[in-house]
């Protein structure tokens, strides 16, 4: 959009300079504020209208409360999201609805609470909740109704460009995870093994006794991962000293990705030095989340000097005649194909217990084919990372 050719002081210090044909106004003069109310009265699991809090939609309702574009406003927990709508509904007695007078475009000003700082006039540390009184006294910057409109219709298709960039974006790096799954299905399952000249099919092979994997190179073996490594599940959090114990930092589920480590938040607790022996990372241990989102798998390679493990967190250490790359890529297809829902049985709360990994079984070829499994997989990985990152013309 143009810029304009006139501006002046809006008198308000954060909203600054305005053009000199807009006004600034308190929320009150562009809308009413009304007050969502409970919704058990009118639930209605084949209702026509949407129930509507900030985080959306969460029901169906036999009535609805206010039949015009409206935005929803959080009251009470969720109060930085306002959300659109344009439909007949019923907004919960933790959010505001909107009623927009006829000098104010709705999308133009659903645009306008989007830049509210609700950090500013928040109140409640827990459950952070804001006042209508004081959204009602909040100031704006407001042209007239036919540009409101413009710059409402212009936002609208720049926001719908980002969207699909976005959208592409999402899809592009799937499609490289993809490929890249594809790659590790191939190699760590033995449907292709290399022949000192090419990946190709084994010509000699056998049934893996596993049901969803099928056959394997006649001489791979498959064995349970208690016969090739040591596991330790982390300790249950100690928040005080109980005497000649350590502060140290440690890693908790949350910490744990998929093929990465996340140490942007490592919280500390209090060991023994009988723990510290046994729970300290070593180079090449393998970090397995035993709850959430279970068997999720990555490799410590020393991001930090120092540290250790929550009871969220198996420590799988591989012993010498295998390679723990190749286990971390096998941990990966597995969590890919869905292998550690079935082995938990997900009907409460999941967990991977020491118990159930230890059963765990693995494709395991001789140690020179998991090395050049692992070196091919990371050629191939470098191969896809460097194309996502290539600038397109």
């Amino acid at each position: 959009m143009r810029k304009y050719d006139k501006y002046k002081d809006s008198g308000i210090e954060w909203i600054g300079e305005i053009p000199e044909h807009w006004e600034v106004k308190k929320l009150k003069y562009l809308t009413l504020i009304g007050n969502g109310k409970d919704h058990k009265e009118v639930w209605d699991v084949d209702g026509e209208y949407p129930i509507i809090d900030t985080g959306g939609k969460f029901g169906n309702a036999n009535s609805f409360l206010y039949d015009k574009p409206s935005i929803i406003l959080g009251r009470k927990g969720t109060i930085d999201k306002p959300r659109y709508i344009e439909i007949p509904f019923w907004a919960v007695d933790t959010a505001y609805f909107t009623i927009i007078k006829e000098n104010t475009f709705p999308k133009y000003l659903y645009y306008l609470t989007t830049t509210i700082n609700f950090d500013l006039y928040k109140y409640g540390s827990a459950v952070p909740s804001i006042n209508q009184e004081v959204l009602k006294e909040i100031y704006f910057a407001v042209p007239d109704k036919n540009e409101q409109t413009a710059i409402a219709d212009y936002l609208d298709r720049k926001t719908a460009e980002i969207d699909q960039l976005i959208a592409d974006k999402k899809r592009l790096l799937e499609l490289y995870e993809e490929e890249k799954t594809a790659i590790i299905n191939e190699l760590v399952t033995g449907k292709k093994i290399w022949n000192d000249n090419a990946w190709a099919a084994p010509a000699e092979v056998k049934d893996s006794g596993i049901e969803w994997l099928g056959e394997i190179p006649e001489h791979w073996e498959v064995k349970k991962l208690k016969y090739v490594a040591e596991i330790n599940l982390g300790k249950m959090l100690a928040k005080e000293d109980k005497g000649g114990m350590y502060l140290k930092p440690y890693l908790r589920a949350a910490n744990i990705g998929w093929l990465n480590v996340d140490i942007s938040d490592v919280k500390e607790m209090w060991f023994s030095k009988n723990e510290l022996s046994k729970l300290r990372l070593e180079k090449n241990d393998l970090l397995v989340s035993e709850g959430g989102e279970v068997g999720r798998t990555c490799i410590w390679e020393n991001e930090m000097t120092e540290c250790y493990i929550q009871n969220s967190v198996h420590k799988v250490t591989i012993n010498k005649d295998n390679n723990p790359s190749y286990f971390l890529n096998q941990f990966y297809l597995f969590g890919q194909k869905g292998a550690f829902d079935f082995i938990v049985n997900r009907i409460s709360i999941a967990h991977l217990t020491v118990e159930k990994l230890r059963e765990v079984e693995f494709i395991i070829p001789p140690l020179d084919e998991q090395q050049t499994i692992v070196r091919h997989i990371e050629s191939e990985s470098a191969r896809i990372d460097a194309k996502n990152k290539k600038p397109k013309n």
